[in-house]
């Protein structure tokens, strides 16, 4: 972990084979390079340079393997997302405020170079921020049970005075262009957010309309999604859901059951398989406007 001026704030070594000077290589030729380098992977000496910046943070994973680069970028993506949830917002001085935190979440994150948990659920169980303090052995069960167990990503005997569950379905237009005005690439996605104050270990189940057909893109060839446009159904690509969900009856119920995580958690994230047809007038040379339609694929 770089701040902006290339010093190291956090470093940890899990293998043999990376050296002390891979930190100084990544400073030299990326943070303090000439050019400013886009590029989220990086090839130094015949080694691997993973980064992903929040703020005037470097966030870095380094490997001489021939690793699945969208693996290591989730990892650091979640990782971040484990610490703002710890202390909030990533910036230098909360990293420095919380470098014992943040070394303890490292060796459970991650063993011996491979990810194993990052859950900030069961994290939050055996690591806290306030302090090491001696445990019976019945919290030990607890904290063992939970992570072993088949409900792994809620704790046992939470309790509060108001149970409360907000959900927000959040979905946006995503247009890329040519200069020349041509289209090219256009969609819709969504996502379902979810906070969760309930207490005990309460099982939720909502319902999808009945004209919503889940589909996977592997697996569904381009007959069959027209074949759901054309009678009336509305079919959902690359549909993903939390660990938490329960897909047993969700084909013959249209309904999802689960136990929700305590806290804020994404259950649900899709693409929507619907045509958009944008129109782009110029109204000036610093103004212009944008009209989007939703067509059914079967149309075209």
């Amino acid at each position: 972990v770089y701040n902006h001026k290339g010093e190291v704030l956090i470093s940890r070594v899990y293998r043999d084979d990376i050296g002390r000077n891979a930190v100084d290589a990544f400073r030299v030729n990326v943070i303090h390079a000439r050019q400013q380098v886009r590029s989220p992977v990086n090839m130094i000496a015949r080694t691997s340079f993973f980064h992903v910046k929040r703020s005037n943070i470097w966030l870095c994973a380094v490997s001489k393997k021939n690793l699945n680069a969208a693996l290591v970028f989730q990892f650091l993506y979640k990782m971040l997302e484990v610490m703002g949830s710890y202390f909030g917002k990533i910036n230098e001085e909360n990293i420095k405020n919380n470098f014992v935190l943040i070394y303890e979440l490292l060796d459970e994150l991650l063993d011996y170079g491979y990810p194993q948990n990052t859950d900030t659920g069961v994290l939050k169980t055996f690591i806290t921020q306030q302090g090491v303090k001696s445990q019976t052995k019945e919290e030990t069960t607890k904290i063992t049970n939970q992570v072993t167990g088949q409900i792994a990503w809620r704790r046992e005997g939470i309790k509060y005075r108001r149970n409360e569950l907000f959900l927000d379905v959040v979905e946006s237009v995503n247009l890329l262009m040519s200069p020349q005005g041509q289209v090219l690439s256009a969609h819709v996605s969504g996502r379902v957010l979810m906070k969760s104050y309930l207490s005990g270990m309460p099982e939720c189940k909502f319902g999808i309309n009945d004209k919503v057909i889940v589909e996977s893109r592997r697996a569904a060839d381009s007959s069959s999604a027209a074949g759901a446009t054309k009678s009336g159904h509305i079919a959902i690509d690359d549909c993903q859901f939390h660990q938490c969900v329960k897909l047993s009856k969700f084909d013959t119920e249209h309904a999802i059951s689960f136990i929700p995580p305590d806290g804020e958690f994404l259950p649900k994230h899709q693409g929507h398989q619907f045509r958009v047809i944008p129109l782009v007038r110029e109204i000036g040379r610093t103004k212009m406007e944008v009209k989007v339609w939703f067509f059914k694929p079967s149309l075209f």
